[in-house]
């Protein structure tokens, strides 16, 4: 041992972010702001009211001893329960959630410094924890087991790196405590629910991504059509793309009991798709499947797929309800790419892949004329076209989503496209009655209560909207701007203006390049008496859309009620748009 050295007993602490990668991709300066916010005001404070110390901070992570294992714990506790109350009302999304171990064990003092066995198993206990949890050693669980006021689970043992002999672990986390606010309810999972993340391309080829993507997606279209099961909606799961994260922060993340992950190998004619079930809590394997087919077959993999997953899950809501309808499978297997590929083009939402998307997609109507998947993408290419100025393709499209609805009345894009095409056609009734279709079908699509809830704003129901939204907020923890663009529109018609301006500031920091975003805050801001606000967004949506006017608002935004044009011209002409 070096000059200066000494031995002692501590309780150590080791605590890191969970996800930190992905919440610095996602928003780097906001991360790093509340990550400093979080330490200085809650937890070194709590570090010195328990008698502890701060050895080091290093990123996202913190190393801390303390003369005391209850201390230890106790400050530990407190720390997952204040961030659970400051994480109240926040997204997943932008959330910072701590994973806490503790050990008691023999250290090496130097200066300031610890290191030895026992930081080295705090960090690997650590490592074991849940997101907004605590993993603790069997050492330091018997000095505290009966003294904290918490109640611990066995976590059993583990074989951990560089560690000689497996570790015992106790679990604590704020999802099964009852002193914690509702926010933290979602880390105990409900045991039916399941996120599918992106399957990974192993093609070879980056321009085959697009049929690993539309794999994963097709299954999460397919588990959603089972009543009973939570399935959180792709553009949650797809956040995860590219980045190394563990399972079980994906699934505490996302408030899910399961993960499915997976590959893609696309050669020729030949697919090798690979898929596995994971329990998010453990990281174990619930089930797993390779597969080795053509690309004929590649719908009967996909529902081989859906079927053991909700077998594995043992679902007991599925024997009272009807299962869905069966797939009307392409009769030309590359049909089935072509729709991809458009899938692919039409979503990047420029006018550059909305001509892409429809050459694919009749590309797949030339190879399969009834294959509806095929009619229901070029519907929304043509809704696409009309938005751009196009007058007549809104027509087109109607008659193309009616010929989809023909040839397959099961597919949920038939009426997701027939319910917003009816919209601006202001054909209400129908419009809902396809919306309410699209969830019937597909009960687990948070896009479509979404979608509803646009719709009964339009209409001039506005106080539907909420309920709506909280539903899909709860498929999709990772929601689109439009989410909370809806919620603003109706707050704002029921003269709500405080609770409207709220959430059309989160719509316009979540996408503020699209020029509904933009129209509705400056109205909101005119509406309040906010003059100078109120212009400088107008400003903002002029920007976007320079050719916008009162007669473009009215094409385009198929109010039913005059009285909701009027209160949102008032706004606008308060902000200094002319008649």
């Amino acid at each position: 041992m070096k000059e200066g050295s000494r031995r002692k007993l501590a309780a150590i602490v080791v605590a890191d972010v969970a996800g930190y990668s992905r919440l610095m991709g996602t928003d780097e300066t906001g991360t790093l702001a509340a990550l400093r916010a979080h330490l200085g005001e809650l937890v070194d404070p709590l570090v010195t009211e328990h008698d502890g110390r701060t050895v080091k901070s290093m990123g996202d992570g913190l190393l801390m001893e303390f003369p005391s294992v209850v201390d230890a714990v106790n400050c530990a506790v407190a720390i997952q329960r204040g961030m659970a109350e400051r994480n109240s009302g926040l997204t997943p999304l932008s959330a910072i959630r701590f994973r806490i171990g503790i050990h008691l064990g023999d250290v090496i003092a130097e200066g300031d410094d610890i290191f030895g066995d026992g930081v080295n198993i705090a960090s690997r206990i650590e490592a074991l924890a849940e997101a907004g949890g605590i993993a603790l050693s069997d050492d330091a669980y018997r000095q505290v087991r009966d003294r904290t006021g918490v109640t611990w689970a066995d976590g059993g043992e583990h074989a951990v790196k560089n560690i000689a002999r497996p570790v015992a672990i106790w679990r604590w986390s704020v999802g099964e405590d009852p002193d914690c606010s509702p926010a933290s309810e979602k880390v105990a999972a409900n045991r039916a629910s399941v996120a599918v993340l992106p399957f990974d391309n192993m093609s070879g080829d980056p321009e085959q991504a697009y049929f690993a993507d539309g794999i994963a997606e097709d299954i999460i279209t397919e588990l959603s059509k089972v009543a009973g099961l939570v399935v959180i909606a792709r553009n949650s799961t797809f956040a995860f793309k590219g980045k190394a994260t563990r399972i079980q922060d994906v699934a505490s993340d996302l408030g899910v009991a399961h993960v499915v992950e997976g590959s893609v190998r696309k050669a020729g004619t030949r697919v090798r798709i690979t898929a596995q079930l994971i329990d998010g809590a453990s990281g174990a394997h619930v089930w797993a499947e390779r597969y080795d087919r053509e690309l004929a077959d590649i719908f009967a993999v996909q529902d081989d797929v859906t079927g053991k997953i909700v077998e594995a899950l043992s679902i007991s809501l599925i024997a009272r309800c009807p299962p869905p309808a069966p797939r009307r499978e392409p009769a030309v297997p590359e049909a089935y790419d072509f729709v991809l590929r458009g899938r692919e083009q039409y979503r990047l939402f420029t006018p550059e892949g909305n001509r892409a998307a429809d050459a694919l997609y009749s590309r797949a109507i030339d190879l399969d004329p009834d294959y509806a998947a095929g009619y229901a993408g070029l519907a929304m290419v043509r809704m696409h076209d009309w938005f751009s100025g196009q007058a007549d393709a809104l027509d087109k499209a109607y008659e193309l989503a009616q010929m989809a609805e023909r040839l397959d009345p099961s597919l949920p894009l038939v009426h997701e496209a027939l319910g917003n095409i009816q919209l601006f056609r202001r054909q209400y009734d129908e419009a809902v009655a396809a919306i309410e279709r699209w969830i019937e079908v597909e009960p687990g699509n948070a896009d479509a209560y979404a979608n509803l809830a646009g719709l009964r704003h339009f209409m001039g129901e506005p106080e539907k909207v909420a309920p709506l939204i909280d539903k899909a907020i709860g498929l999709n923890p990772f929601y689109p701007f439009y989410y909370t663009l809806y919620r603003g529109q109706a707050d704002m018609m029921m003269e709500r203006y405080d609770a409207a301006l709220e959430a059309l500031r989160r719509a316009v920091a979540r996408n503020g390049e699209v020029l509904p975003a933009q129209l509705y805050l400056a109205a909101c801001h005119g509406l309040r008496g906010e003059e100078q606000a109120a212009k400088d967004t107008l400003r903002q949506a002029f920007r976007i859309h320079p050719g916008f006017s009162v007669d473009w608002l009215k094409t385009f935004l198929p109010y039913k009620r005059g009285e909701d044009m009027a209160r949102l011209l008032k706004g606008l002409e308060a902000a200094g748009l002319e008649r």
